[in-house]
């Protein structure tokens, strides 16, 4: 970087003994000499060029990489309630393209302006010793726009950070068009997403742009300073070149130091338009860094009841909220050990969110969740989570292979377990009739299996997981019937000899739990058997009359 950058002050410190020693003297056998000094000069630049974009473009890419997986890691951390309130496209322009755009730091500020902070002190030192009288007199002119600069400067990071979050709302526009595309064109709606995103691409361009505009401001500033600068120097040291003060020789060393000048100059004017626009993009990276996780381990986490299957789970005056939104309000019921406990209730009674507070995915606001005596709070979050299993309506499913989406984390997983996980999910005939068997891709978020498919896969997982606590949110929901009969005599079993708590949309499916608890606008209005229930004609007995009616 720092050869690269003086060899300009080499090249414009040899042109003074090039006029006055060779061209003005006469002095033909000197011209070989100063050709090859002047070839080995670029041949030099061109080796040190090469070393140092080599160099930059390495460690800006590691870096980049290295930082988002920072990133990722820390977004890794945060609670479930984070990405409810912060998009997918958003967080993808922060981890992908605001990380990529940091980069030019890397490449432009610790590469770029550092070699041109070299050449400008080369060619200035060439500069003064030719006068130093002429040097100031050619730049004078740059404190004049200091002002104009720096508010050029604030203007571009001010536009680059509103760039950025349009930039973030295009990403989050394609995730929901690509993810709803059937939706889209099952209600015809083509063309009104395709104004849709035009619109937002033409706001992002109009923003992009004025960041642009900006920073091609800025170097440009400095041609208007080379030009008080030449134009002075012609008029002062033209004056003394014609009084016989200094040589031709000194003059153009001088011109042409000046001349090479104002071009690292301007590129470092660029990198100040780059650098206010990376700034925008470190912010946004920063911001990420210092949301913190609510949801804490505890310093001195308790130790699992010594038999977690025989623990029974508490909800004692449980509430719950999504921000300020209530969810749930004065929870109490029990779970006992080895039993079934069916959540059921109208859509947005609190039942999910049953779920989330039991596996702290949220924490409660008040109250406390005890899993065999132990609140959950004072148990360490890794030792909580693992004592669930958890099959949900949507299945999510991974962009690999089956068995990545059956095993993902279980330890010690064995052929045989795997196996068994398949056929007890009455997945095997799937498998089978697969090329690839359990390797086949399942797709980006499942997209290559049926509905049922995946649910199928879902409950291989938690069958494979083996934990004491089974969660199921209407695990059978999107089978066909003679799936459903395996699958559910497969979940029966598992469920025997485990706690299970699930959540009920189809009535007919928790006939035969232990306990159902009925939850409305997020409290537990009643509780008992299927018959118990029915007796009393309460809300579940309502519930039961509207979908016994439907069918």
């Amino acid at each position: 970087m720092a050869i690269e950058g003086s060899m300009l002050g080499a090249l414009s410190y040899i042109v003074q003994p090039m006029f006055d020693l060779v061209f003005l003297a006469g002095n033909r056998s000197a011209i070989y000499w100063v050709a090859g000094v002047i070839a080995g000069i670029f041949l030099i630049r061109a080796v040190s060029d090469f070393g140092h974009r080599l160099l930059m473009n390495g460690a800006g890419l590691a870096v980049t990489s290295s930082m988002q997986r920072d990133m990722l890691s820390h977004l890794l951390t945060l609670d479930s309630a984070y990405f409810q309130f912060n998009a997918p496209g958003t967080l993808i322009e922060r981890v992908r393209g605001d990380t990529t755009l940091a980069n030019q730091i890397w490449m432009q500020v610790l590469g770029t302006a550092w070699r041109e902070v070299v050449t400008v002190i080369a060619l200035l030192g060439v500069a003064i010793s030719v006068d130093w009288r002429w040097t100031i007199v050619a730049v004078a002119g740059v404190p004049i726009l200091l002002g104009p600069v720096l508010g050029m400067q604030r203007y571009v990071r001010k536009k680059a950070l509103a760039a950025r979050e349009l930039a973030a709302r295009l990403s989050t526009l394609l995730d929901e068009i690509f993810h709803g595309m059937d939706t889209i064109k099952l209600n015809n709606s083509e063309a009104f997403e395709d104004l849709r995103f035009g619109a937002a691409v033409d706001r992002y361009l109009n923003q992009e742009m004025k960041v642009r505009i900006g920073q091609a401001g800025l170097p440009s500033t400095m041609d208007v300073v080379a030009a008080i600068g030449f134009a002075s120097v012609v008029i002062y040291g033209g004056g003394e070149i014609i009084d016989g003060k200094k040589t031709v020789g000194q003059f153009m060393s001088f011109f042409t130091a000046m001349a090479l000048l104002f071009d690292p100059f301007r590129r470092l004017a660029s990198v100040a338009g780059a650098w206010q626009a990376t700034r925008a993009s470190l912010e946004r990276i920063r911001n990420v860094f210092h949301v913190a996780p609510t949801i804490h381990a505890p310093a001195r986490p308790t130790a699992l009841p010594d038999d977690p299957r025989a623990a029974d789970i508490r909800f004692e005056h449980v509430a719950a909220s999504y921000g300020h939104v209530p969810a749930l309000r004065d929870v109490t019921f029990v779970a006992k050990a080895g039993e079934t406990t069916a959540l059921v209730g109208a859509s947005g009674a609190g039942k999910s969110t049953i779920f989330s507070v039991l596996t702290r995915l949220l924490d409660a606001s008040s109250g406390e969740i005890l899993m065999g005596g132990v609140p959950s709070t004072k148990l360490d979050l890794a030792d909580l989570r693992q004592l669930f299993s958890v099959v949900t309506q949507d299945a999510p499913m991974f962009d690999e292979s089956l068995r990545h989406n059956i095993v993902l984390a279980t330890p010690d997983v064995t052929e045989e377990r795997v196996s068994a996980a398949v056929d007890a999910a009455h997945l095997r005939d799937f498998v089978a009739g697969s090329p690839e068997g359990l390797e086949t891709p399942a797709g980006p978020r499942g997209t290559g299996l049926s509905g049922g498919q995946r649910q199928r896969v879902a409950i291989a997982r938690a069958l494979l997981r083996d934990a004491p606590v089974l969660l199921l949110d209407e695990a059978t929901s999107a089978l066909d019937a003679e799936s459903e009969a395996h699958v559910q005599e497969a979940l029966d079993r598992l469920a025997s000899e485990r706690t299970t708590l699930v959540i009920a949309h189809r009535l007919s499916t928790i006939r035969k739990a232990d306990k159902i608890v009925v939850m409305d606008k997020g409290r537990v209005v009643d509780e008992g058997r299927h018959d118990e229930l029915l007796s009393r004609g309460g809300l579940y007995a309502r519930l039961h009359e509207l979908q016994f009616n439907e069918d």
